[in-house]
C-alpha cells in the first residue's frame, strides 16, 4: 500500500469529528446470558423487544426471552417489523410501546428491526411526531435506553445513528441524529448461524459496500473511518465465501459480523453515496433486499467512480490481497474485478433482470435515485440523471 499517499490524504483533513456507540460487547453465545449483561448497564427491568415474525417463528427469540424472564425482567415483544419498514410499522410500534411503557428498548434482528428500535426509543421519550424528525439533526431531547443485537452481518445499523423508513408508496426517508446511537451493542455471531446462503452473501456484500463507500466518501472521509473501513473490508473479503459455503463456520460468522460492525462505524461518520442512492429505489419499488440491491449496483458504480477514486481503489486492492502489480489505474481495475468475482462466487444474483426488475422501469428508478441528495453529495463524482440511467442499464 502506498503509505505516503495515504498520509497525504489524511493531512488534507484539517478537522473532523468521529462518533460511535459507547459500548460494544463481542461474545459468542452472549445473547444466552443477556439478563446478566443488561444488569451491568441498566437499572430498568422492563424490556420491549423489537423484532420480526421470522425470528419468532424460527425460535430465536424464545431462549432470550426465557433468560430475561427467569432473571426477573418483564418482557414485551413487538414482532411486526418487515423489510424496508414502512412508516405505519413504526407508528404501530410506538402505539404498542405507549401501552407497555418499557424502560429499555431492545432491537433484535436485521437492519430493519434495529432501525425501528432506534426510532421507537426516540419517539417514546418525545412529543415529536415521526414526520418532525426526518432529515439530519431534527431529533430533540433524549430517548429511552437502547440495546441493539444484530442477527445478520451486513447493515451495521447496530452502530449507526441512521434509520431508513419507507414513506408513502415507495419513497425512503432517513432520520439521522446522535440520539440514534445505542447505549449497548452485543455482537453474538451464534445468532447468525441460521442465515441462508443468499442472505449471507447479500448482507456481507452490503457491508463491503459500506466500507468501500466510506473509504471514498467525498465530504467527511477521515483517518478513523478510513482505518475502520480498510479493516472491515479485509475481514469481510477473507470470510465471505467461507460463510456462504459453510454457514456453520464459527470463525467466518464471527469475522463477517465484526466486519459489518466496523463498516457501520465507518459509514456512520463518512457517509455512503451513489451505490446506496441507486439501491434504495430497487428496495422501494421491487422489494429487493437492501444488501442485494447494493450488490447489484456496486460494480457499475465502482467503474463510474474510477476516474476520481482510482487511487483509493488501488489502496483497497492491497487491503484485500489482490495479487499482482501495476500503476494506479491497473490496480483499481484489479480491485473492481476481484470484488465482482467475489460477488459472483458468493452466489448473489448479478443482474437487475434476475430479481424481477423490468427494463421499462429504469427511467423511473433513475428519477427516484436522483431524489437521494443526502447520499449523492458524498459520491466522488457528481452523478446526473443520465448517469443514473446508464448505471441502471449497465446493471440490467
Amino acid at each position: 500500500m502506498n503509505n505516503a499517499k495515504i498520509e497525504r490524504s489524511y493531512m488534507e483533513n484539517k478537522s473532523f469529528e468521529f462518533h460511535t456507540v459507547p459500548l460494544i460487547r463481542v461474545e459468542w453465545g452472549g445473547a444466552g446470558r443477556l439478563a446478566e449483561l443488561l444488569a451491568e448497564k441498566f437499572a430498568q427491568r422492563n424490556i420491549l423487544i423489537v423484532t420480526d415474525p421470522g425470528l419468532v417463528k424460527a425460535g430465536l427469540i424464545e431462549p432470550i426471552v426465557s433468560n430475561l424472564r427467569a432473571n426477573g425482567y418483564s418482557v414485551a415483544i413487538f414482532d411486526a417489523v418487515v423489510a424496508d419498514p414502512p412508516e405505519d410499522v413504526v407508528l404501530a410500534a410506538v402505539e404498542y410501546g405507549r401501552q407497555v411503557k418499557p424502560g429499555v428498548i431492545l432491537g433484535l434482528g436485521g437492519g430493519s428491526s434495529l432501525d425501528v428500535a432506534k426510532l421507537l426509543a426516540v419517539l417514546l421519550a418525545s412529543e415529536q411526531k415521526i414526520t418532525d424528525i426526518y432529515g439530519i439533526g431534527k431529533v430533540q431531547g433524549t430517548r429511552l435506553p437502547l440495546v441493539q443485537i444484530p442477527t445478520t452481518a451486513g447493515t451495521g445499523s447496530e452502530v449507526t445513528n441512521i434509520s431508513i423508513i419507507t414513506t408513502g408508496a415507495a419513497t425512503k426517508l432517513g432520520v439521522v441524529a446522535p440520539q440514534l446511537y445505542a447505549d449497548l451493542v452485543l455482537l453474538d455471531a451464534q445468532l447468525t448461524l441460521g442465515l441462508p446462503r443468499i442472505a449471507t452473501a447479500a448482507t456481507g456484500i452490503d457491508a463491503m459496500v459500506h466500507a468501500i463507500e466510506a473509504y471514498t466518501s467525498k465530504i467527511k472521509k477521515n483517518p478513523i473511518s478510513d482505518t475502520l473501513a480498510r479493516e472491515a473490508l479485509r475481514i469481510i473479503a477473507a470470510n465471505l465465501l467461507t460463510a456462504c459455503q459453510d454457514g456453520q463456520n464459527r470463525a467466518a460468522r464471527e469475522g463477517l459480523l465484526l466486519g459489518a460492525t466496523l463498516a457501520g462505524q465507518a459509514f456512520a461518520n463518512s457517509p455512503v453515496a451513489a451505490v446506496h442512492a441507486l439501491a434504495y429505489p430497487l428496495g422501494s419499488h421491487y422489494h429487493v433486499a437492501h444488501g442485494l440491491s447494493n450488490a447489484l449496483m456496486l460494480g457499475p458504480v465502482l467503474r463510474f467512480n474510477t476516474s476520481a477514486a482510482a487511487h483509493q481503489y488501488a489502496e483497497l486492492a492491497d487491503v484485500i490481497g489482490v495479487p499482482g502489480y501495476g500503476n494506479t489505474e491497473e490496480r483499481a481495475d484489479a480491485f473492481i474485478q476481484a470484488i465482482e468475482i467475489l460477488m459472483s462466487e458468493s452466489g448473489s444474483p448479478r443482474r437487475l433482470r434476475d430479481v424481477g426488475v423490468t427494463e421499462d422501469s429504469l427511467g423511473m428508478l433513475a428519477d427516484e435515485a436522483m431524489k437521494q441528495t443526502r447520499l449523492l453529495i458524498n459520491n466522488p463524482i457528481a452523478l446526473q440523471r443520465n448517469d443514473a440511467m446508464a448505471l441502471y442499464r449497465e446493471a440490467y
